[in-house]
């Protein structure tokens, strides 16, 4: 996917998002320049409630808004990482807060994610990257992200000793990883720890949207187009399925197999159809195999349109699994079985039972990028 039709995404997000009355009823402005930090008492990532006051001996405090879903914000956690490690022993404190109401969240927007932004997936972001820095959780009531007023993931203030705001705007001048020029937050950074003048005290930023509580408009509205989507059910024969398994695409493809007498399957099966929200408008298709009899077809359709699983669909066209069975490799018949091919068609990831969410996520997102390039 482009740049541009990635962008476009988060465009008809904002435009659902952010409603004349919801606009109105919110009022958020980004806090003055010279303005004091307002206070915090926020849940961590440790277990924790951090407060304002338990930085009060650090001469800089850098509050910045991030999250765990947003591809900039995605960009920018290797440098927040960085930014912790060198500022350690400066008398900087650094802290995170992730200002996302979760339930404003829709699976469409989590394209270049495999998580949220709920406080729990926030610890499995930290955990994951070893976050060095406290990571706070404002998603419930968003009355401390109300008060600093960031605009994206992610926004930046920064407050001298005295906490009186000396710097709001971007981390620096790039996305990309390792292309910017102007590193503002540096620089605002060692300007005050040195007694002198801010260099750049305000900058614009790039990034996702906030996604503040009640703005559920397009929440309801992917809802309804998903509901709206054709759910097909096609039969496919030994000779079909394995020219499907060694196809080469421009698509990371992941291939279920399944049945509607089979537990398991049918236990997991609404988790591969978020996945397929989450991705499907990127490099990615998501293909069901059942292995009900041929006979069973208007079951097997039944269920995949109680689902609404507008994946591509196949379905055994004999009452014989083992002719499915035995044109893939290295599996013996288990089910669920789950299979993920990269373009060239080289197995990525395969196994039978049940599939643990997060780690198929995590593969997908990794080999289909968590930012823009």
């Amino acid at each position: 996917m482009n740049r541009l039709s990635a962008f476009g995404i988060y465009v008809l997000a904002v435009l659902f998002l952010v409603s004349p009355l919801s606009a109105g009823e919110q009022k958020i402005v980004t806090l003055k320049l010279g303005a004091s930090a307002p206070n915090f008492n926020l849940p961590g990532v440790d277990g924790k409630n951090h407060k304002l006051s338990d930085y009060s001996k650090s001469d800089v405090l850098v509050v910045i808004f991030t999250c765990n879903h947003c591809p900039t914000a995605q960009a920018y956690e290797q440098r927040l990482i960085k930014l912790a490690e060198d500022y350690k022993k400066k008398s900087v404190a650094i802290v995170a807060i992730s200002p996302n109401d979760p339930r404003s969240v829709s699976l469409a927007e989590l394209g270049y994610s495999d998580i949220s932004d709920s406080l729990e997936e926030m610890k499995l972001r930290a955990k994951h990257l070893n976050f060095n820095f406290p990571y706070l959780y404002d998603g419930d009531k968003q009355q401390v992200s109300r008060a600093y007023g960031p605009a994206t993931t992610p926004h930046v203030f920064i407050f001298d000793k005295q906490r009186k705001l000396r710097y709001v705007g971007r981390i620096d001048d790039s996305e990309r990883i390792g292309t910017a020029k102007k590193h503002d937050t540096r620089n605002a950074i060692d300007a005050l720890l040195s007694g002198k003048e801010v260099p750049v005290k305000k900058t614009k930023t790039f990034g996702c949207s906030i996604k503040w509580a009640g703005k559920y408009d397009y929440i309801k509205y992917m809802k309804e187009q998903w509901a709206k989507e054709p759910v097909t059910l096609k039969p496919i024969n030994p000779k079909a399925l394995k020219e499907l398994l060694s196809k080469k695409t421009d698509k990371v493809r992941l291939i279920n197999f399944w049945a509607t007498w089979c537990g398991p399957c049918t236990v997991e099966f609404p988790e591969l159809i978020n996945i397929h929200r989450m991705y499907k408008n990127r490099k990615f298709e998501m293909i069901t195999v059942s292995l009900d009899y041929s006979s069973k077809h208007a079951d097997a359709l039944e269920f995949l349109k109680k689902l609404q699983a507008s994946t591509t669909n196949y379905i055994s066209d004999s009452e014989d699994p083992y002719k499915l069975i035995d044109v893939v490799d290295n599996w013996q018949g288990g089910m669920p079985h789950t299979i993920i091919l990269d373009t060239d068609g080289k197995v990525i990831y395969q196994g039978s039972g049940m599939f643990k969410p997060l780690n198929i996520k995590r593969l997908l997102v990794e080999k289909l990028g968590r930012h823009y390039e």
